[in-house]
């Protein structure tokens, strides 16, 4: 019994050796099966992939910019778009694509100017008197309009490990002798050129002197030294429909963000220009008429995007046209606003309005400045290269909240004594006051040239 019983288990043994290779066999057979159906999926996936990146890249349109168009209207701002689509992806192409000859000017071989703090000095500052300058602009007259705390006024620039040029009138004449300086940009670089009026106006005798009345292009010219210091309204850069300096309130912004050569046509002779732009694209959505559009048919793209092409069609310009030993080119970086107290004091409610003193918090950043933004731009700027200097303002204009007009300004008219009463409604925190803050951007200008 015990022997049978033995012998049967020894076949089944038997059978199951014998069955065992193959259901290893088939295991492996499954698993190579497997794994190349896998890599035939991940090709598969790759290769859709690939399409779909070479068909986003096909479907891109790069726009040659700067293009003469004869039967194209000039925007103004009686402009309208027909009708409006969205954004279709066209893209500004440069002419040159190549980076300059040499390094992008951003700071001084032997120090950072632009990183450092802001000192109180009475012996030294204000640069220029707000009551002696003719050519102060009201919105900017802030103890005329009624600010008693002067302190603003005596603020200095001190970079951390060395020293500012100082400013100095005469020699500043001297490099602008037989020359053009012009700032072409929206009202905070209308701002530094009022500024700059103030710096340099002093030493010329009114009778060698003039100002041209209020226009796009508005001119003070100094007989003696040949020399005119211009402003340019061009708050976006490109020809739009805002370019009126006066009437440019508009409930529709609209661009043509492929051309810069309505400005172009009245700065391109200038010696030293002196750009910005940056608050106007902080508005909302822009539209944008391209050059090739005969139908008015826009497209509606976010302020950033716009921005972008826009700085492209400027570059190339800059590019194709800017040779550095003939023009000096400066790009001022963005002004920063203070609207919001709690961002510098915790747990206030109040804007710049009362503010006497700078922020004292090192590397403080306000949402009164945006970081894509400077990415954006210093990308723009970066493939220019020599071309053109970059006058970096963002930083140690942050922490000046004291800066700014609040309610002591007059904007068209003076405020009425019910917006006098509200500063949280009614306070400029965008613009600066004069004598101020805009004057240390002269300086560094005059540090750079």
């Amino acid at each position: 019994m015990m022997a049978n019983k033995v012998s049967f288990m020894m076949q089944r043994w038997s059978r199951k050796k014998t069955h065992f290779p193959l259901l290893v066999i088939l295991l492996l057979a499954f698993i190579v099966f497997t794994v190349l159906h896998n890599e035939r999926t991940i090709l598969q996936i790759h290769e859709g992939e690939d399409h779909v990146h070479h068909h986003r890249e096909a479907s891109v349109t790069y726009v040659k910019p700067n293009r003469l168009n004869p039967s194209q209207d000039v925007l103004d701002r009686f402009s309208k778009c027909n009708s409006t689509r969205g954004y279709s992806g066209r893209r500004i192409a440069r002419v040159d694509r190549s980076p300059s000859s040499g390094q992008r000017r951003m700071a001084s071989e032997k120090c950072d100017v632009f990183s450092g703090e802001w000192v109180f000095d009475n012996a030294s500052y204000p640069l220029y008197n707000e009551p002696d300058c003719p050519y102060m602009s009201d919105q900017l007259a802030c103890h005329k309009h009624g600010r008693s705390d002067l302190g603003y006024q005596y603020r200095r620039w001190q970079p951390h490990n060395c020293n500012l040029k100082r400013w100095n009138v005469t020699e500043m004449w001297e490099k602008l002798r037989g020359k053009r300086l012009m700032f072409v940009g929206d009202s905070l670089n209308r701002g530094q050129w009022i500024s700059m009026v103030c710096l340099l106006q002093a030493v010329i005798p009114p009778n060698k002197r003039t100002m041209s009345p209020n226009a796009p292009l508005t001119i003070f010219r100094a007989e003696e030294y040949n020399a005119t210091v211009e402003f340019l309204w061009a708050p976006l850069l490109a020809e739009s429909n805002s370019d009126d300096p006066v009437n440019h309130r508009l409930d529709e912004r609209i661009i043509r963000p492929d051309s810069v050569l309505k400005h172009a046509s009245q700065w391109e002779h200038a010696d030293i220009l002196v750009f910005n732009s940056y608050l106007w694209w902080r508005q909302g959505p822009v539209k944008l008429l391209w050059s090739a559009e005969d139908n008015g048919v826009c497209e509606e793209l976010d302020g950033l995007g716009a921005m972008e092409l826009a700085m492209g069609t400027w570059a190339d310009w800059v590019a194709s046209k800017v040779d550095p030993l003939k023009k000096r080119v400066f790009f001022v970086t963005m002004s920063p606003t203070h609207f919001w107290s709690r961002e510098w004091e915790p747990g206030s409610e109040g804007n710049c309005f009362g503010q006497k003193t700078p922020i004292d918090l090192e590397s403080y950043w306000g949402s009164g400045s945006d970081l894509p933004t400077m990415r954006m731009v210093d990308k723009v700027l970066s493939q220019l290269s020599s071309k053109v200097s970059v006058i970096n303002i963002t930083q140690l204009s942050e922490y000046r909240k004291d800066g700014h007009p609040s309610i002591y300004r007059k904007f068209w008219e003076t405020l009425r004594p019910e917006q006098l009463s509200n500063p949280a409604s009614y306070s400029d925190c965008i613009h600066w006051c004069l004598p101020g803050v805009p004057d240390v951007w002269n300086e560094l200008l005059f540090h750079f040239l």
